[in-house]
Order: structure tokens, then sequence, then C-alpha cells
């Protein structure tokens, strides 16, 4: 028996067939089945009743689902998706359930003429091979809300009976990067609902006959600075083989290219600008390890748990082989940091590795340990010049601050070493050059300017725990974005050696908190993107667990509010922490470490003051997050963080 499925006219104007819509992706089919209306209102409605599945971050698509099965595809004007959504006003959201002729958008038909581009709303049923035996369209002019298309479905015996065409998209992700010019012509690659669209150094480096002919490509288009290949429903797979084939750092939701940003006149917006620009970088390179921090933190923090329940000693092999599998990550962080930023900043990453190494060799670090990291002891020299050997084990900053000399330092020589003698020297002098430069300039500047927070930390501490409290807990996660942090820890050390205990080390536990707090906040509001809530979850639990990386700079940073309102969680914190006279008698912190809280005489007032400090650092922090921190358009701009290199106007595209 026929089964029939009516579909309705999206908006007022005239009904034309898919063959006559002016997309030469629709009108071929190569999406399915469909027709289009050319319109003359901007009032658009649900062709079909169903499920929303898909609503574009441009605005511009909508898709729906029906419970026969139907996946139908609303497309409101012809390559509208440059056009960022200006023109579009939605009101439904995925997975909201529609009956057919409801309100679900408005199309500024004028704002889409004057941008050049084609208004024609078209409809296609995206899986017509599995579900369409034919399709009735009405032609003419119509009203939306009007019945305009009449579906016959397959019936089940005549779907079975149908072949299945395949396609390898690994290897059609391999032909297409090799046809577009290889990996070295691409600057970067996105998608929107049916293309894949390039970013190419020089275009003529395509071919575009071999493209158009390879087996699920359907056609080649350029505009608008992008090389786009046609690819239709399978898009999403393709791309995921394109991205594959390019290798890592390749590829960006944004579907508008990053404009050139130029730095603003004046000083104080000047500052802000490259200010903005420095915690862009930072972010960017550790975007890439923020899994691993997570789960080494999250595994850090277990191990401690285990520790303090008494069930292996520290002593122990088995807990020497645990630890080395948390701590490494942090351990050879200026390893991984070197790489990253290198990419990021345009340097040789390779070298940045090495550069990297250096500053993680075990005989420095050796030396490093021997003195305090916020004295300045000479400890070393270099060519006869004394000089103070810090600890850079878990820093990230010098490593970020080689990259940027490494990325002006390489192009010099290049330009000034003869070709037959540059593979040899120029990365010689390079690794000497910045490494000199970071162990004996920016490593001593940093370590001086610890030994004054030092001083001015025990003062403060001196002066009134409530004020420091208030103070420290809502600055110290400031001080770990530059490395200033280590200033703390000696202060902990000497706390704990000469009392047994230590009320700095309690502030600092509370930011920890307020961060994993704030983390937390975005994985609740968070209800779109999975790999947001992926990250969000897991830097999450990495904070509770002692280290706050994955949730500095895996999001709290990278959004900017966010970071501010779980400074105010912690600032609370560390408040309550210092008035009702909190103090850790070890050096774990955090939710992870509440044992620390604990009075080898008893439990007293610290460990309650703790779980008082914690409780309304955690509301404080997530609900100011929650409602003035963040929101999921955040996303789409990529971070709230301006993306430019380090000391030029080159774009860069968000990951």
């Amino acid at each position: 028996m026929k089964k029939v499925v009516k579909m309705l006219a999206p908006i007022d104007g005239s009904a034309i067939p898919i063959t006559d819509v002016h997309d030469p992706m629709f009108s071929e089919k190569a999406m399915g089945e469909g027709f289009g209306v050319i319109p003359n209102n901007q009032e658009v409605v649900a062709p079909v009743s169903g499920k929303i599945m898909l609503v574009a971050s441009t605005k511009h698509a909508i898709g729906f689902k029906t419970e026969e099965g139907l996946e139908v595809l609303l497309h409101m004007g012809v390559d509208t998706v440059e056009l960022n959504g200006t023109p579009f006003e939605l009101f439904v959201k995925e997975g909201d359930n529609v009956k057919a002729g409801q309100k679900v958008a408005t199309m500024d038909i004028d704002a889409v003429k004057k941008a050049n581009k084609v208004t024609d709303v078209i409809v296609a049923i995206t899986n017509t091979d599995k579900m369409v035996k034919e399709i009735n369209v009405t032609k003419g002019d119509i009203k939306a809300g009007q019945d305009v298309a009449e579906i016959g479905l397959l019936l089940p015996e005549e779907l079975e009976a149908k072949p299945s065409k395949k396609v390898d998209y690994n290897q059609l992700g391999q032909a297409i990067v090799k046809n577009v010019g290889g990996v070295s012509n691409v600057e970067n690659v996105i998608h929107c609902i049916t293309r894949v669209r390039f970013y190419l150094k020089d275009e003529s480096k395509a071919n575009d006959d071999v493209i158009k002919n390879l087996q699920g490509v359907l056609d080649v288009a350029k505009a608008g600075g992008q090389y786009q290949v046609v690819i239709g429903p399978a898009v999403e797979d393709v791309y995921d083989a394109v991205v594959k084939a390019l290798g890592p750092g390749f590829g960006g939701s944004s579907e508008v290219k990053t404009q050139k940003a130029v730095a603003p006149k004046g000083l104080w917006p000047k500052a802000k600008f490259y200010f903005s620009a420095l915690i862009g970088v930072i972010t960017a390179s550790m975007m890439p390890v923020i899994g691993l921090l997570a789960a080494s933190g999250i595994l850090k923090g277990l191990l401690a748990l285990i520790v303090s329940a008494k069930w292996i000693s520290t002593t122990s092999s088995t807990y020497m082989i645990i630890n080395a599998m948390g701590d490494s990550v942090f351990y050879f962080l200026p390893i991984l940091v070197g790489f990253t930023a290198a990419k990021r900043l345009g340097a040789n990453q390779i070298i940045m590795g090495v550069i990297g190494g250096v500053l993680a060799y075990p005989t420095l670090v050796s030396v490093a340990t021997k003195t305090s990291s916020t004295a300045m002891n000479i400890n070393g020299d270099f060519f006869g010049i004394p000089i103070h050997i810090a600890n850079y084990t878990y820093s990230i900053f010098p490593m970020i601050a080689a990259a940027w000399l490494a990325s002006k330092i390489e192009p010099w020589l290049k330009k000034h070493i003869v070709t037959s003698l540059r593979m040899i020297l120029s990365p010689l002098l390079e690794v000497f050059i910045v490494s000199a430069i970071i162990i004996v300039v920016v490593g001593p500047i940093i370590t001086l300017l610890s030994s004054y927070l030092a001083n001015g930390i025990v003062a403060l501490l001196k002066f009134s725990p409530a004020i420091s409290g208030l103070i420290i807990g809502g600055l110290y996660q400031c001080l770990v974005i530059f490395g200033l942090h280590w200033a703390v820890i000696p202060v902990v050390a000497s706390q704990i050696a000469t009392t047994g205990h230590s009320a700095l080390n309690a502030i600092v536990s509370a930011t920890m908190v307020a961060q994993g707090a704030a983390a937390l906040a975005v994985f609740f509001k968070t209800k779109k993107n999975i790999e947001m809530k992926q990250i969000a979850g897991a830097a999450a639990l990495s904070a509770f667990a002692g280290v706050t990386e994955p949730a500095m700079y895996g999001i709290n940073l990278k959004y900017g509010r966010i970071f501010w309102t779980a400074n105010i969680g912690s600032a609370v914190g560390g408040l309550l922490t210092g008035l009702l006279h909190v103090d850790m008698w070890g050096f774990a912190g955090s939710l992870i470490g509440f044992a620390s809280f604990i009075n080898p005489q008893g439990i007293d007032s610290s460990f309650t003051g703790y779980l008082i400090a914690s409780v309304a650092t955690i509301v404080v922090a997530f609900i100011c997050t929650y409602l003035f921190g963040f929101k999921e358009d955040d996303l789409k701009a990529s971070h709230a963080v301006e993306k430019v290199r380090l000391g030029s106007r080159e774009p860069v595209e968000a990951n």
C-alpha cells in the first residue's frame, strides 16, 4: 500500500521544482529530492512535523526528522553561510519538537539581496535514497503553510532491493588534500552544511578537474576567499577524513575566516590588545595538552587520596611508578608547550621541543631545586657570568617567550646563513641563543619578581589573615599564568617545616576549588557543544583533584569572564579561610586533599572551616560563572580574547 507524506511551503512566494533552484548542488539533486520557493516574505515555517536535529551556527539551515524517518533540510538562501547569521532570526533549537506550519525563523530578504546572495528557500530530503519513491510538487504562487509537495515513500521490500553506493571517506579525504596542493598549501579548513571549505595559500595549485571527478564529490566552487568542495549530506564524514589527512592543528568551527587584527591607538587600548593577544597565545598553546593535563591531574589526585588512606606508602615502587605516570606531563611540560607554542607562533616545532628539553634537563633541575626558587641565589655561571638557574618544570610562560624569540630569530638566521650550511648552523645557533636568553635573562627576572612577591605575601599574612585570604585568594591564579606562583611554594614549605601546618596553603587550596567550580558551571550550562562539555567535565574533576591547568587554560582564561568569576569565588573562599583560621598539615589541596586539613591531634575547627570555605567557594564561583561568566554563544565566537600572533598582525584560526 502506497504511503504518502505531505510537505508545506516554508515561506510565501513562488514554488519551483528542486531542479530549478539557483544552486547546482541542490538543483542536481545531490542533496536529494525536494523543492524550492522564491520568497516574497520573511516569515519561515516548518515544512514538516518532527524533531529539530540540526541548527546551523550561521542560522541559515535547519534540519528536521519526521516520525516516518524523513530527514528534511530547510536551507534559507544560497551561499548565505557567508553572512554569518546576520539576516536570520531563529525561534527553535536542536532537540525541539515542532508541528508543520509552526514559525521557526525569519529571513531578511532585502539584507540577503543587498549582500548579492540568492534568496531561494530550499527544502531537500537528504535521505531520499533510503526513503523516497516519488515526489509531486505544486508549482506557482503559494502561501507559507499550504501543501506544496506530496512524497511517496518506499515500502520496506522496495528499500531492500535498492543497491547502496559506498565511498571510502579516508581515501577521498587523502585525494582531496593531495589535489588542493597538499598539506603545505592549506592554511585552514572548515565545513558548512554541504561543503568542505579550504583556505589555500595558492588556489592555482588546486586541480579542479580531478577533484570534481572524485567519487563522493559533487562540484568545486570558489567564493569569499574559499576553495569549496561540494560534498552534500556526507560533508561531516569527508571533513573528518580531510582533517585526518592534513594532520593535527587543522580544522575549526568558524564559518567565516578571521579578519586581520590591528592594534588600536592609545597606550591603554594597545596594552589591553597585546595582553589579550598574549592570553590567546597561552591558551592556544595549552589546548593540545589539556586532555593530558586533566587526566594526569585526576590520577595525581587519586594517588594522593590512596596515600591519605594509607593503602600504599610514598616510598613504595608502586607509588613511584604511578606518580611518574601522573607527574611526567608536568615535569616535561616545557617540551610540550615549546612544541605547541612554536606551531602557534610560527617557529620550528622540533627545535622548540629541544629548547624545552634544555630547560627540563635533569642536571639543571637538580641545581635549581637545591636553592630557593624565590631567592636570587647565584647557583651557576654562564661563560663566567654569574646567574641564577631556576626550575622550569611545570612552567609555561618561559616557553611562550622562547617560542616568540625563536619566531623572530629563525627568519634572520635563514637570511644570513648560506644555504649549504643552514641545515646545521641554523638549529645550532637557535637552540644556543634562545636557551641562553631564557636561562640568563627570562628565568632570573621571573625569580626576582617571585622573591618580591614572597616577601609581600609573608608581610600580608602577618598583617591580617582575612585580608590576606581575600587578596591572595582573588589573585593567586593570576600568578600561575606567568609562573610567579612559585613564590608561594617556599613560603608554604617553610611554614610546614617550622610549625607543621600552613595557613597560606589553605588559601591556595580555595583557589583550586574555585577554578573547578567555574569549569563545572560551564559543564552544566553547555547544552549543544559536546566537545566543550567533555573538556569542562574533565577540567572540573582535575581542579578538584588539585591540578587547575586544564580548567585555567582549557576554559577559564580562554573565555575571559569565566576566569574572573572564578576569582570572585576564590576571593570569597580565601576570605573565609582566613577568618576561620584554617590550616593545612599537608601539601595536597582542593577537594581531594581534604585529609590535609585534619589536625594530627584530632579534627578541629580547621577542618570545619575548610568545609565551610569550600562550599562557599563552589557556590559563589558556580553561580557567578553560570549567570554572568559564560553563555554558549561564546563558543561560536571561538573565545573572548584577540586571536593574533604576538608581534604581528597575522590572523590565527581558532582550533
